[in-house]
């Protein structure tokens, strides 16, 4: 596993808090590149993922424990996918993260939303497993997929009212895939005349 060169990879969002830490492991099938190689890594993510104002502390262990859960995650939604049983290690990670305090919604003065913890970092992360919990017991497993462009392993949940999304964003996946076929299409030589 490489760490991402600063400024060639940036965090990714789909929607989903828990599909979202699993994808800060970019490029995963074919070269992974770790978007979480320290704690402040972890940190900016947190930020980025929408969970907290500012950049808390973040202690070592808990960027080791981010990534145990993020790969519990990651291998529980595939087994969901795959509609076989849950890995029991898996279970412990997200079910011990889950049972750490959350993160408390507060309102402030000029009526907005903030998210406060004694230990933010830690209660972030919780959060994060509290999602991954609802969405393996209660998203319909056929919703759940696998980006379907090529190089692309991104897990999401498929939100969308026909049901049929094939990429994990259509901004960048998606984009690229409809470019390519547009492109192929173009050098292709131009079909014979049926009547020559």
């Amino acid at each position: 596993m490489t760490s991402a060169p600063r400024g060639t990879l940036d965090f990714r969002f789909g929607g989903r808090l828990s599909l979202d830490l699993v994808w800060t492991l970019a490029q995963r099938s074919w070269a992974p590149a770790e978007l979480l190689a320290t704690p402040p890594a972890l940190a900016r993510w947190l930020v980025a993922a929408g969970l907290l104002d500012q950049a808390p502390p973040v202690p070592a262990e808990l960027l080791s424990q981010a990534r145990m859960l993020r790969e519990a995650i990651h291998r529980a939604v595939r087994a969901r996918v795959a509609q076989t049983a849950l890995p029991a290690a898996d279970l412990t990670v997200i079910n011990q993260q889950a049972q750490q305090p959350p993160l408390v919604p507060q309102l402030t003065a000029d009526g907005h939303l903030a998210r406060t913890a004694a230990e933010p970092a830690a209660a972030a992360l919780a959060t994060v497993a509290w999602d991954a919990v609802d969405l393996v017991a209660n998203a319909d497993p056929g919703r759940l997929r696998e980006c379907a462009r090529s190089g692309c392993s991104l897990l999401f949940l498929d939100t969308s009212r026909p049901g049929r999304r094939q990429w994990c964003s259509m901004a960048s996946c998606g984009s690229a895939v409809n470019s390519s076929r547009y492109r192929m299409s173009k050098e292709a030589p131009p079909a014979e005349d049926a009547g020559a």
